[in-house]
């Protein structure tokens, strides 16, 4: 049985390793700060864990993260529990996403697409979705980064096979987004 102790030694090993994504880290934020500057609006989706991710990534664009400051837009696909049901019921679940691209979105819009494995299809056919209105689209993915990573925009490959260790490094870089992003939009604001 693995101790805590062991758990903690493979997570601290994967973020050391995720230092070697830096570069595409910073990039991957540019894209994001020019698409809310542009009057765009961030679009997040993902199964599972992911899903929640991009309902907590939302929320902390939206509501905020550390500081007082403006809304900024961003929806999480993965909450609308009448639109996923009636989707999946009428239609099947492999759309469920794109389906609400085509809705919401437009080609001043980032799609945030979320997938451990880089093969889930409704985020792949979320992303095909998305290229189609011209929107860019950032991928977390992790291991070999899978298709999503081939079709992505800008793909963050988070350097590990398990499942926990990528979404925690997920996580961890939707922190720094939003972070970062909410220094930029910080202005003296009383709500």
């Amino acid at each position: 049985m693995k101790t805590f102790i062991d758990e903690l030694e493979e997570h601290q090993e994967m973020m050391s390793r995720l230092a070697d994504c830096n570069g595409v880290i910073e990039e991957s934020v540019g894209v994001l700060i020019d698409t809310l500057k542009n009057g765009g609006k961030l679009l997040l989706c993902g199964n599972g864990g992911s899903a929640a991710d991009c309902q907590h990534i939302a929320a902390e664009f939206v509501v905020r993260y550390e500081k007082k400051r403006q809304a900024l837009a961003a929806i999480a696909l993965t909450t609308d529990t009448s639109i996923l049901t009636a989707h999946a019921n009428d239609f099947d679940f492999e759309t469920v996403f794109s389906r609400q691209v085509e809705a919401l979105a437009s080609e001043k819009d980032c799609l945030i697409a979320i997938s451990t494995s880089g093969n889930s299809k409704n985020v792949l056919k979320a992303v095909e979705a998305a290229k189609l209105k011209g929107m860019a689209v950032v991928g977390l993915t992790g291991g070999k980064g899978g298709e999503l990573s081939k079709q992505a925009t800008i793909s963050i490959i988070v350097p590990s096979e398990v499942t926990a260790r990528i979404q925690e490094a997920h996580i961890l870089i939707g922190h720094w987004w939003c972070g970062v992003i909410e220094e930029v939009f910080s202005v003296s604001y009383d709500a």
